[in-house]
């Protein structure tokens, strides 16, 4: 049985937010990319936005591009956006369907779906060259629930491992199949402002009465309760009354996105999931967010909506009820992320105390520093 607590429960007294330093320093942001982006798992998207074999996109991901794509087989794959020749980029367009192959435009090196190659011309009069010598060089990947994780390390910690009270939970949770789902709409947002802020705003309701008023009418800002409450994974429900859903108009958008318990369809699920996705699970659609650290004050993300796969082309399908709700939100929440940043940049900031109900920013924190060395 799944154990919910009040955020207030799990305070830590005398918990304070973190140093200027951290949030400004190029440094730090430079300690963050070797030791946390590139050696922890990341979302790099949903599954559903590469359906057909050939599908693929390109990924820009901590100093790296990435071709994320479905071979022949119905497989995703990732592989580094670099020819095994001379280093050229083997693939420029930013979202598309190849063939059979991926060929390097520089001297036409060729690579099957797979990442074989398949093609090197003028090569064969080399002595000691052998193809099967040369694929393309491969990202950690892992599928769950739909959601494509990537790791750049050269032996990552197992992804069960990394999120195991998230992949213990959805082995129980009944009616919660986020692979089934499909995508309506995904948008991008820049922020000035550090990525840790966006984590640090999502996992708090301390902030919704005055910045969120619309959502705080549907879903009491008190109403939260977690059962993640430290590690990677953070996180728990908030309930919607006097409404069916967060949307404009406080009606379901869509048909339930699976055989959800009753009590679900009252509820929102917000979890974190460090370094760089936001899953918010709503009884008629799933949104989630990546967050992708440019800079320490520049940061990118993208917002996608999922929507059970039979809604689409349905009468009492109104996807822009759910998506509008949460643009208005997400820009608001964003907004404030980047005066904050203002502020922090000040030398006269200090650290200041977390409030009872700010227990996962400062959960969020802790397991920062500790993946951080200090």
């Amino acid at each position: 049985m799944v154990t919910f607590y009040k955020p207030e429960q799990t305070f830590l007294s005398g918990s304070k937010t973190l140093a200027r330093e951290y949030f400004v320093s190029p440094e730090i942001f430079a300690a963050e990319t070797e030791r946390i982006f590139t050696r922890r798992w990341f979302c790099a998207g949903h599954v559903s936005r590469i359906p057909n074999t050939g599908d693929y996109f390109l990924l820009d991901a901590y100093e790296e591009n990435i071709i994320i794509l479905r071979d022949q087989a119905g497989e995703v794959r990732a592989f580094y956006n670099v020819c095994r020749h001379r280093g050229t980029r083997v693939c420029e367009g930013a979202e598309g369907r190849l063939s059979k192959s991926i060929q390097c435009p520089y001297h036409a090196w060729t690579y099957g779906l797979d990442g074989k190659l398949i093609g090197a011309p003028l090569m064969k009069d080399v002595g000691d060259f052998n193809k099967d010598e040369y694929p393309l060089h491969t990202v950690h990947l892992h599928i769950w629930q739909g959601l494509i994780f990537l790791n750049l390390a050269g032996s990552p910690e197992p992804f069960e491992q990394s999120f195991a009270p998230l992949v213990e939970k959805f082995k129980h949770w009944r009616g919660w199949d986020l692979s089934k789902l499909m995508s309506e709409r995904r948008v991008r947002y820049d922020l000035k402002a550090n990525w840790k802020l966006v984590f640090q705003n999502y996992n708090e309701c301390y902030h919704c009465a005055p910045l969120h008023p619309q959502l705080a009418k549907i879903s009491p800002p008190t109403s939260g309760e977690n059962d993640f409450n430290e590690g990677s994974v953070l996180g728990g429900f908030m309930l919607i009354t006097d409404a069916e859903s967060l949307t404009v108009s406080g009606r379901v958008c869509a048909i339930p996105v699976g055989d959800i318990p009753p009590e679900d369809h009252q509820r929102v699920y917000y979890y974190s999931i460090a370094p760089n996705m936001l899953l918010s699970l709503h009884p008629d659609y799933v949104m989630f967010h990546t967050i992708w650290a440019r800079s320490p004050g520049d940061t990118v993300i993208f917002c996608e909506w999922l929507f059970h796969p039979e809604a689409f082309g349905r009468a009492d399908f109104h996807p822009d009820d759910g998506i509008e709700f949460w643009d208005q939100t997400n820009r608001q929440d964003w907004h404030i992320c980047e005066l904050a940043q203002l502020g922090i940049s000040s030398r006269a900031y200090r650290p200041g105390p977390y409030s009872p109900r700010e227990s996962l920013p400062a959960a969020f924190d802790r397991d920062y520093l500790k993946q951080m060395g200090r």
